[in-house]
């Protein structure tokens, strides 16, 4: 059974950082596209970064580039978004999730096999 379990969430003010952390566990992950989407209420998921678990290669929104980095540790079997200069339209609650059918699914559809439960970002002005 996969599970994807968030942690690292809380409230910051504006200019600060945080970093959420994604504890996989369940199956190897070779040849999946991990990552991070975040929703508000009223608005549709959004896309935010991700990371291809083999090769490492990583994507990010237009609205985080720059400011949000994600990593993985194999050995951990775990995934980070480190959050910097967070500002208050970063607001959401964000979602862990992994998927096995390429990037496209994850970033454009915004599809993925399995999702963790959320954690709530709050940034002060």
């Amino acid at each position: 059974q996969v599970q994807l379990v968030e942690s690292g969430g809380g409230l910051v003010q504006a200019g600060g950082s945080l970093r959420l952390s994604c504890a996989a566990s369940g199956r190897t992950f070779s040849g999946y596209t991990m990552g991070w989407f975040r929703q508000t209420p009223g608005k549709e998921r959004e896309f935010v970064a991700a990371i291809r678990w083999s090769e490492g290669n990583t994507y990010y929104a237009d609205s985080v580039k720059g400011r949000f980095t994600i990593s993985r540790d194999n050995a951990k079997n775990t995934v980070y978004l480190q959050m910097n200069s967070l500002k208050p339209e970063d607001t959401a609650v964000y979602y862990c999730a992994a998927d096995q059918r390429g990037i496209v699914v994850f970033t454009i559809l915004r599809q993925a096999d399995y999702w963790g439960q959320g954690t709530q970002v709050t940034v002060s002005s």
